[in-house]
């Protein structure tokens, strides 16, 4: 007998090649090429046309553009990251850790959105006796929730078609596979082609669809990038799975703003939404300490009051520098910083920097907190009660605004604080926050100034 021919497919980009490389040769990653059967021609060619209704060519200002309907899932930090609620014909990618709570959280918005509208549940990793025992364990009804236990691709559009529901969710994307094609679920041809049939199909019904995504041990979505680049929406569950509070961030999101963020708490009846989610990053000190200092961060549309926390001790000859939600090689510019232009040297000293609550910021506006942070830590003395900074700081030695510097200043002293230490750009023209008095700096050796005279 003639033997099958193989293709080799690459886990990075989803590019092929007819023989094993140690480097694929489209994107240049190593040992990612997997072997698996050649898909032959035949039957499934232009298999996507019956999908597509064509087009005429329209002038754009011609094209009706009606503001898209949203309707509420139940969950308002869900509603949040989304934009507003779901959006009719809308393509959702969440991804995240096992265990984190992807379908505990969905099943709690079907069963909100089933009693507006017709859902579905298509469960490749579960049987339905175990979806119904989790919706029991969660206090859901479930009595309009429709559930199907499938991995072919080709029985859950028959169902879509005749079911015809306004919302499903298919737990996960990686368990499917099309009769179309021959290799195993979970391969990149087959997630390709199953998240592109049923993108379609979404399209042409107008049925909001929720995909599922298993992640790599890095953290990124397993299958192709093009995964992502077809769906509408891609969001990331984050957080500790030993820890009580979970982050929904949205990467990419066509129908809202991007890097928006829903914070949620884990509890015996499911996902609770976090309304202000700014305590859980706030340490409850007695006392004011040294080394702490709250910073003003944006997420998203949402300002977060973040404590950053520093400890500085003596290091000996070859001082560690570590990080904890901030970057590193970031920590060690500003400590170069610090010490040419506002003569502060840790050269001999071990310094931690750590984010408290286990969010990760990655905006550069943090830097004149961390900067306060050390050097409280390394005099041993406290920053006052109720103190705020946030600022960028350059290698001249220049603190630059942050983007939205009001909203910052407005959630500070909604929620009581006294003192900000901001950049010059950002302090408003005239008092506008009651109760809470504002330093200006231009410069960093400033900013020291400040600190030391308070």
């Amino acid at each position: 007998m003639a033997k099958d021919k193989s293709i080799y497919t690459c886990r990075e980009c989803g590019g092929t090649s007819p023989k094993w490389q140690g480097k694929c040769p489209h994107c240049g990653a190593w040992n990612t090429l997997d072997e698996g059967p050649a898909e032959g021609g035949g039957p499934g060619r232009n298999r996507f046309q019956a999908l597509v209704r064509s087009q005429p060519v329209a002038t754009l200002a011609d094209i009706d553009a009606a503001e898209v309907l949203r309707t509420p899932t139940g969950q308002d930090e869900l509603d949040r990251v989304l934009g507003g609620g779901v959006v009719p014909g809308g393509v959702v990618l969440i991804g995240g850790d096992p265990g984190i709570g992807k379908s505990t959280l969905l099943l709690q918005a079907l069963d909100t959105l089933s009693t507006q509208m017709k859902v579905l549940y298509v469960t490749g990793e579960e049987s339905g006796a175990q979806v119904a025992l989790r919706a029991r364990r969660l206090g859901l009804a479930g009595t309009h929730v429709r559930v199907q236990a499938e991995i072919k691709l080709e029985t859950i559009l028959a169902t879509l078609e005749a079911e015809k529901p306004s919302f499903c969710v298919i737990d996960s994307i990686q368990t499917l596979y099309s009769e179309q094609l021959s290799s195993a679920p979970g391969s990149v041809a087959q997630v390709r082609e199953c998240a592109a049939q049923l993108t379609r199909v979404a399209k042409v019904s107008g049925c909001a669809l929720v995909l599922v995504g298993h992640v790599t041990k890095e953290g990124a979505l397993a299958g192709p990038r093009v995964l992502e680049h077809i769906v509408d929406t891609v969001l990331y569950f984050e957080g500790d799975t030993h820890s009580s509070f979970r982050l929904v961030r949205a990467i990419k999101n066509r129908f809202g703003a991007v890097n928006e963020i829903g914070v949620f708490a884990m509890t015996e009846k499911g996902l609770k939404g976090v309304s202000n989610p700014s305590a859980i990053f706030l340490s409850t000190h007695g006392a004011p300490v040294p080394g702490s200092c709250v910073l003003v961060t944006l997420e998203g549309t949402r300002p977060l009051l973040v404590e950053i926390q520093a400890l500085v001790d003596s290091g000996g000859p070859s001082p560690r520098r570590l990080s904890v939600g901030l970057d590193r090689d970031r920590l060690a510019m500003l400590l170069a910083v610090l010490h040419r232009h506002a003569g502060v040297a840790c050269m001999d000293q071990d310094v931690f920097v750590n984010a408290v609550g286990g969010v990760r910021i990655a905006e550069p506006a943090a830097d004149l907190a961390v900067l306060l942070a050390i050097q409280s830590s390394l005099r041993g003395r406290p920053l006052p009660r109720g103190f705020i900074a946030f600022g960028e700081v350059g290698l001249a030695g220049e603190v630059r605004p942050a983007p939205r510097g009001q909203e910052r200043l407005r959630e500070a002293a909604k929620l009581g604080f006294g003192i900000a230490v901001v950049p010059k750009a950002n302090a408003p023209k005239k008092a506008l926050f009651e109760g809470l008095e504002i330093h200006a700096v231009d410069r960093i050796e400033q900013a020291m100034d400040v600190v030391r005279g308070l």
